[in-house]
């Protein structure tokens, strides 16, 4: 008896060992290079107007549709999308805002150190932002998602220095799930970033410098 007990509790400190490796796993955050071979395998650019896209995600989010199919089955407003060569963030943020929660900070870090990998200088990218399901209503959530893939465009652009150029932040909200047949998911709340373009040749990946002032000339003496 004392040894089926004992037996049982080296089985059940195993099994939870287990569960907080891969809960461990799950939250560490990407390396560089895990970045970099997600978005590197660009071959076209997406044919995605991005100022209509906005316009058609707010417009079907405000809509009141007599026989909205429903979650589940509401068709992916870009599909076009799912061409291109996609890195998907776990980012968190505070509930219902655009702030970023410290956990992720790494995360955005490790992003930007590959968006300026010489693999990658040559491309332009989308930073798409996504809801889950919930209470709000999907234009709140469209208008949400707009916001946080602003945030991270900001912090890329201010805090590590990517050109503004090369980001194109985007929220599709509810209007297009990253898993569909669970629309409350937490993976639909996830950010994607997408290697979206190549920048012309004539064109710098990097923002130019600024000019260095012009030196005073000596005051002449009287």
């Amino acid at each position: 008896m004392r040894a089926s007990r004992v037996a049982l509790t080296l089985g059940m400190t195993f099994g939870l060992a287990l569960l907080a490796g891969a809960a461990r796993a799950q939250t560490a955050a990407p390396t560089r290079d895990d970045i970099v071979g997600k978005l590197s395998h660009f071959e076209e650019a997406g044919d995605v107007d991005l100022p209509a896209l906005k316009t058609q995600v707010m417009e079907r989010a405000k809509a009141r549709i007599k026989n909205d199919p429903g979650p589940v089955n509401r068709p992916p407003i870009a599909p076009d999308l799912a061409k291109l060569p996609t890195f998907n963030a776990q980012i968190q943020f505070d509930a219902d805002t655009p702030i970023i929660q410290p956990a992720s900070y790494q995360t955005v870090g490790r992003i930007a150190d590959a968006l300026v990998h010489s693999s990658l200088l040559p491309y332009t990218f989308l930073i798409v932002g996504h809801v889950e399901s919930n209470t709000k209503t999907r234009e709140a959530n469209a208008i949400l998602s707009q916001r946080r893939a602003d945030a991270i465009r900001d912090v890329l652009v201010n805090t590590f220095k990517i050109s503004t150029k090369r980001l194109h932040p985007i929220g599709l909200g509810e209007e297009q799930f990253l898993d569909r047949a669970k629309p409350t998911s937490a993976v639909n709340g996830q950010l994607q970033i997408l290697t979206y373009a190549k920048i012309p040749e004539d064109a710098p990946a990097h923002p130019a410098a600024a000019p260095a002032p012009a030196a005073k000339k000596p005051a002449k003496k009287r």
